[in-house]
């Protein structure tokens, strides 16, 4: 990273938050680390942060208050949430409260690190109205809406330009199967996952290599679904992809 990213730690753990501390700063960051949602609101309103770690177990205010509160005050800052492994509600709860990403005990440092640098992208690309972006050998032109895969253009229909842009533009970051579908099709929507499904094929079809092994649209189980950039790295354990 060409920046210090500054980084706010909020867990009730100590030696985690000592272990985080040591091993982010090694790796870049600037982080500062408190126990509560409490004393995480009190230091973001003293000061700014690029970056939230915040654990959904919190003694207090919850971490999914304490989200929905730190995006009200902050609307840009990119926030990823911790949460216990497997718990589907937890995850989906997170996205809803307003967290960019989410990452389930335990964790590897490689992942996190990944997760941090693609909010960070995210952040970026926002403020930067990025028109053209690359992963892998994909293309995507946003104002011309065309794709190229290798150099040649890929025909897409509509909806499915709609559907990948939507994805590429939040590379790195799960997108509920609700957000999803609300976006692309209209508030109406939110439950019809067979009809995200057969989208998600027909674009796997037109951009993977191996369709039924992808690299670049992976499932979150019980979630969504997240574009990966081959050039991220880690990514943490296989999806069961749909």
């Amino acid at each position: 990273m060409t920046q210090i990213v500054k980084l706010l730690v909020v867990d009730d753990e100590p030696p985690l938050r000592k272990v985080l501390q040591t091993s982010l700063t090694a790796r870049g960051f600037a982080v500062e680390e408190v126990a509560s949602a409490e004393q995480a609101l009190e230091v973001l309103a003293q000061r700014t942060f690029d970056l939230i770690l915040l654990d959904i177990n919190l003694p207090g205010m919850g971490g999914l208050e304490a989200c929905g509160r730190i995006r009200t005050l902050l609307p840009k800052v990119g926030i990823i949430m911790v949460t216990v492994r497997d718990a589907e509600r937890d995850m989906v709860q997170a996205l809803e409260a307003g967290a960019d990403d989410y990452i389930t005990k335990p964790f590897r440092l490689g992942v996190l690190v990944a997760r941090l640098r693609a909010v960070l992208r995210r952040t970026a690309s926002e403020s930067a109205g990025i028109a053209l972006l690359q992963a892998g050998d994909l293309e995507i032109d946003f104002d011309r809406r065309l794709l190229k895969r290798a150099g040649k253009e890929v025909h897409l229909t509509p909806t499915e330009f709609d559907l990948l842009a939507l994805l590429m533009r939040n590379q790195g970051m799960p997108l509920s199967h609700a957000k999803l579908l609300r976006t692309i099709w209209g508030p109406e929507y939110g439950e019809e996952l067979e009809y995200l499904r057969a989208y998600v094929r027909m674009l796997r079809k037109k951009i993977e290599d191996k369709p039924a092994q992808p690299k670049y649209i992976l499932t979150d189980p019980w979630v969504g679904y997240r574009f990966h950039n081959p050039s991220d790295g880690e990514q943490g354990p296989p999806e069961a992809n749909e």
